[in-house]
């Protein structure tokens, strides 16, 4: 049970730094929290005796930053909606960027015990390599694939996973040049109903300094980012189901599994998790922080708020259907679980 009792702990640390992101910056900024809780259902700990009480609860599944004035009219001047919009704006966008922060940190200490990074550039080819026979070179620095840019071989893998006809388009660069290689053949397999290319090719290494140790922890946590938005839209066009999300049942469970293994491998795993969560908070949907944000948005170009009770009942039913579809994406995990 101790590495699902890890991820449980793991998960409840990086929703704690999320809404310590709000708390902290509603305290800076003038804001009165009335509560800062984690978990989500009855009390199981409660604690405070100033104007902020705190309180650990039963469902470790979220947590929240409750601000005077945040979902409803306050006279208190000290009221999340009786301040600017930047204020407003900043106090908001702190949880995701609390967690995009997190998520660089997470990636640096992976990166920490590498001697050589890899780089995207086509080293040596394998025996039968089949996309050498398609125009791919080496020494061909690979910069897309199918239109997405390429940081990392991070994003080569993604990138290679679900084609149906083992054919890419790939954008090199060559002796300075860019060059498009339209249907690279590759060979491919399938696991667990997804279809991946081998890569059939080695890439170059490049020398740990600590430039390139800057340099790559950016591009990998850049990578991370764009994997996460890659994911979503691809969920929305239709190249994987919803079979393929998981909520707090099956990411705990993934995060057990992994800790199962080596404790270190968890914090590549965490670093994804944690920028998933930051950036899944800043997309523009009602009971998120990017729908909020819109709403602030709106009042600082137009000069003049939502009404407030309109914004509440946007809020509300985006919270119901997203706590809906949770209920449906956790009793899938759990009937995966069961049937595994």
């Amino acid at each position: 049970m101790l590495p699902y009792v890890i991820a449980i702990l793991l998960f409840i640390l990086l929703i704690l730094i999320h809404e310590f992101g709000h708390f902290i910056a509603a305290k800076l900024l003038g804001v009165r929290v009335n509560e800062f809780a984690i978990g989500m259902g009855p009390k199981l700990i409660k604690w405070g005796k100033g104007e902020t009480k705190y309180s650990v609860n039963a469902f470790p599944i979220g947590g929240y930053c409750a601000m005077e004035g945040e979902d409803e009219e306050s006279h208190d001047d000290r009221a999340f909606c009786n301040k600017k919009p930047w204020r407003r704006f900043l106090i908001v966008i702190m949880g995701a960027t609390f967690n995009l922060i997190l998520g660089l940190v997470l990636v640096a200490i992976t990166l920490i015990p590498e001697k050589r990074f890899t780089t995207t550039t086509v080293d040596v080819f394998h025996e039968n390599a089949v996309s050498s026979g398609y125009g791919l070179q080496e020494g061909d620095e690979i910069i897309a694939v199918d239109g997405r840019k390429i940081f990392t071989t991070y994003d080569l893998s993604y990138a290679f996973s679900n084609i149906d006809d083992g054919a890419i388009d790939i954008t090199v660069k060559r002796d300075g040049k860019k060059v498009e290689l339209d249907d690279v053949k590759f060979k491919s397999e399938e696991i667990e109903g997804i279809n991946y290319l081998t890569v059939d090719f080695y890439v170059e290494g490049k020398e740990k300094t600590f430039t390139s140790f800057i340099g790559h922890t950016f591009d990998t946590a850049i990578s991370n980012c764009a994997v996460v938005y890659r994911s979503l839209i691809d969920l929305i066009t239709g190249r994987y189901g919803i079979s393929a999300i998981s909520g707090p049942v099956g990411v705990t469970a993934a995060i057990g599994s992994v800790a199962k293994q080596s404790l270190f491998d968890l914090i590549p795993v965490m670093a994804l998790i944690t920028i998933n969560l930051g950036l899944f908070n800043l997309l523009p949907l009602p009971a998120l922080d990017g729908g909020r944000l819109v709403f602030i948005l709106f009042e600082m170009i137009f000069k003049r708020p939502v009404p407030q009770k309109y914004e509440a009942i946007v809020h509300a039913v985006g919270m119901a259907l997203l706590l809906l579809l949770m209920a449906v994406i956790t009793f899938k995990n759990i009937w995966t679980l069961i049937a595994g």
